[in-house]
């Protein structure tokens, strides 16, 4: 029998699973991805601390499942996204440590974009809004804040890559500088209709052509591994993001298909087919995934903070020991509107505002840890249905929700999440289902299936959850949500 071997570079943790030929999970391995907080709205990881995770992670899942590891026929990757490091090709070790998607620093600078009037363009070409969210801004402050930084770019010694970037170079040991297409759509730099570097948009940000990686499909021999990493020389055979991983583990292959990842944050995207659906409500417009040079399109919806609400809860207040303690709490907890808005770093869609704070509001001298807690379950579903509504004004209504992450093992919140958006609420039953996407690329790229329908089906649902609460008693708490929203935004 033969493997697949996925490996799951995320925000807080790196994480390794073993997949058996059906899709099924054999073991799995995480270790803690350290976060670093310099100053307010900074998000730092170190480039050494997602390879060694991910390495330290993938021998122990392989070791847990019994096999040798000459028995992976293919290995996936995925990854979060936006995330920024920039290296030195000749000792491949970074000038700077890498700047997280979640970090805020470049908001002045992208004001200072839209203030000259660049944002249409940027939309146009990329289907991106301009925020400190994506990679670009990113490049632009690393080369600002090291030695001769834009010399060094424009020189090709530099090289540039988001986090699967990363690990193919050094996985490969600096053979292979490449990007896959899901990827290079969240840099604001790739043009998502022509499948191409856009020079004008790298001219906007002085950014060198030198310091970026070819762009390849999300699936194919994309770049070897060699053998001191894994045991056995093996080949890295499908990348994608996590969220564009995580479409295709869910099975949402075909258009009008919606899922929604609650992890970190949470990350709600569309099928859309073959076509790019531009949004008039503040969404994004992206790139799904490429096989075989053919693009799938996307609409997704980024909620900055939402696994990272509990974790808040648990490690800065102490109101709660174990992230798993929060169904028993909310269940617990009376039915008050107390609401926290969780914009730790800013928020996203739709209101895409990085100089939003965070607030709680409503509280009464009966308010305890419970509806706290109930509260940071709450905002879930809210923004859930924030993004919701947008889609529908752009088009693209939804009847059924897939759902994953590791927040969607909580019933209380599954059901709330089918209260307070009135859609029905699909749990499967493999919930690391970002894994389980790469798993499936990097089988469709080593020659194991022949195309996404035969590598999804498999796809099986574990529990739905109906809405049981009426429209306008829905409706009345939404408004009520959005109104304390509106007391966090910056203006």
């Amino acid at each position: 029998m033969t493997y697949v071997l996925a490996l799951d570079a995320g925000t807080t943790s790196n994480r390794a699973i073993v997949f058996d030929s059906s899709g099924a999970p054999l073991s799995s391995a995480s270790v803690v991805l350290p976060q670093h907080f310099p100053h307010d709205g900074w998000v730092e990881h170190h480039g050494g601390d997602i390879i060694d995770g991910l390495v330290d992670s993938a021998r122990a899942a392989i070791a847990e499942a019994g096999i040798e590891p000459g028995q992976i026929a293919a290995v996936g990757l995925t990854n979060q996204r936006e995330t920024t490091l920039v290296w030195d090709r000749s000792t491949s070790e970074p000038v700077y440590p890498a700047i997280v998607w979640q970090d805020r620093r470049t908001a002045a600078y992208c004001a200072d974009l839209k203030a000259a009037g660049l944002e249409p363009e940027f939309a146009a070409k990329t289907g991106l809004l301009l925020d400190p969210y994506f990679s670009g801004t990113k490049i632009r402050w690393i080369l600002d804040h090291i030695d001769d930084g834009q010399g060094r770019a424009e020189r090709g010694e530099l090289a540039f890559g988001t986090v699967d970037t990363w690990v193919a170079w050094v996985l490969s040991g600096g053979q292979r500088h490449i990007m896959d297409a899901s990827n290079a759509a969240r840099t604001l730099l790739f043009d998502i209709d022509r499948q191409c570097w856009d020079a004008s948009l790298m001219g906007h940000l002085n950014i060198p052509a030198a310091m970026l990686p070819s762009v390849l499909d999300s699936a194919g021999d994309l770049a070897p591994i060699q053998a001191e990493f894994f045991g056995a020389p093996l080949r890295l055979t499908g990348i994608a993001g996590d969220q564009h991983a995580a479409l295709i583990g869910q099975a949402c292959i075909e258009p009008g298909m919606v899922k929604s990842t609650y992890g970190t944050g949470c990350f709600m995207m569309v099928n859309t087919g073959h076509r790019r659906l531009p949004s008039k409500h503040r969404l994004l417009s992206t790139l799904a995934y490429r096989l075989n040079g053919v693009c799938t399109y996307a609409l997704e919806g980024a909620i900055f903070n939402v696994g990272t609400s509990i974790q808040w809860l648990r490690d800065g207040l102490a109101v709660l020991d174990d992230a798993a303690q929060s169904q028993a709490m909310a269940e617990q907890a009376r039915d008050d509107e107390v609401f926290l808005v969780p914009a730790f770093t800013g928020l996203g869609a739709p209101w895409w505002d990085a100089n939003a704070r965070g607030l709680i509001c409503g509280l009464t001298r009966d308010t305890g840890r419970n509806e706290i807690v109930r509260a940071a379950l709450d905002a879930c579903a809210y923004q859930t249905a924030d993004l919701l509504q947008a889609m529908d004004a752009d088009g693209q209504p939804c009847a059924a929700l897939r759902v994953d992450g590791g927040m969607v093992v909580n019933d209380w919140l599954c059901q709330r999440l089918a209260d307070l958006c009135g859609v029905r609420i699909d749990r499967p039953e493999v919930t690391e289902t970002t894994a389980l996407g790469a798993a499936l690329l990097a089988a469709i790229g080593a020659g194991l299936y022949p195309d996404l329908a035969q590598a999804t089906a498999q796809w099986s649902l574990q529990r739905s959850f109906q809405s049981t609460l009426d429209a306008p008693t829905r409706g009345l708490r939404h408004r009520a949500w959005q109104g304390a929203v509106k007391r966090a935004l910056s203006e």
